[in-house]
């Protein structure tokens, strides 16, 4: 069970990393970015568990919490950018202007 755990983490962790790094439109990095997210919270509420820990889950609560925080202001800005007839790609902004 325990190398199970930590292939999964590993997984999400990889497939994100590929979504971030291959992938040019805003939305599916902010995904790929939230999937590295949530594989390390699971490593961290699984190692938390392991030891019993009860600071490992608070952790993971607020590390949630962040990650959630994180998404709001990303889609907002994503929904900026197609509002603004601009391409949602990452290569063609430069910067946002209002």
């Amino acid at each position: 069970m325990n190398q199970a755990v930590w292939a999964v983490c590993f997984a999400l962790f990889a497939v994100g990393l590929s979504l971030l790094i291959l992938r040019r439109e805003l939305l599916v990095m902010l995904l790929g970015l939230e999937l590295m997210v949530n594989a390390a919270n699971i490593g961290v509420v699984y190692g938390a568990s392991l030891t019993g820990d009860a600071a490992g889950l608070s952790a993971a609560l607020l590390i949630i919490a962040v990650a959630a925080a994180e998404a709001v202001i990303g889609l907002s800005l994503i929904l900026r950018v197609y509002q603004s007839g601009r391409s949602p790609e990452s290569d063609v902004l430069r910067e946002l202007r209002g």
